[in-house]
């Protein structure tokens, strides 16, 4: 097995429920990866994240490293932070202006499991940081946090 990296790249997939159609086919296929393999190993490996989100689609992201004889390796990081606060807010869509209408609230016992769920993928480690980071995140999709 050649351990030289061809293409390394990041992709965001739903925990437990990807598909072999677009876009994430085309990407994995113009690369040389096996797609139904590929689609079978992340699916295995995110069901527990599935299951533990009660079913809903909370997408992940997936860094990907090709290797010169077409083998891969796949590192699968915590939700995305706008997934986990459409989960947390139990709503389905986000506002189309957020400045104006609020489509959720957020308590600070959910703002601190988020906290919690993506501090170890954060560029810092202060927890005030990040929470700045999350509340700016939710203002721009229309929850409010109290």
């Amino acid at each position: 097995m050649a351990w030289k990296v061809t293409i390394e790249f990041t992709l965001h997939m739903p925990a437990g429920k990807a598909t072999p159609a677009p876009p994430i086919g085309p990407i994995l296929g113009q690369h040389g990866i096996n797609i139904w393999a590929f689609v079978k190993e992340f699916n295995d490996k995110t069901q527990e994240t599935m299951q533990t989100y009660g079913g809903a689609v909370i997408k992940v992201p997936v860094n990907i490293k090709v290797y010169v004889d077409r083998t891969y390796s796949m590192e699968i990081l915590p939700p995305i932070t706008s997934s986990l606060l459409k989960y947390k807010a139990k709503i389905q869509k986000w506002s189309g202006e957020a400045n104006k209408i609020k489509v959720a609230t957020l308590s600070k016992d959910d703002l601190e499991d988020i906290i919690d769920i993506k501090m170890p993928v954060m560029n810092t480690k202060k927890r005030d940081s990040i929470r700045k980071s999350i509340i700016g995140t939710a203002k721009s999709l229309g929850i409010e946090v109290k």
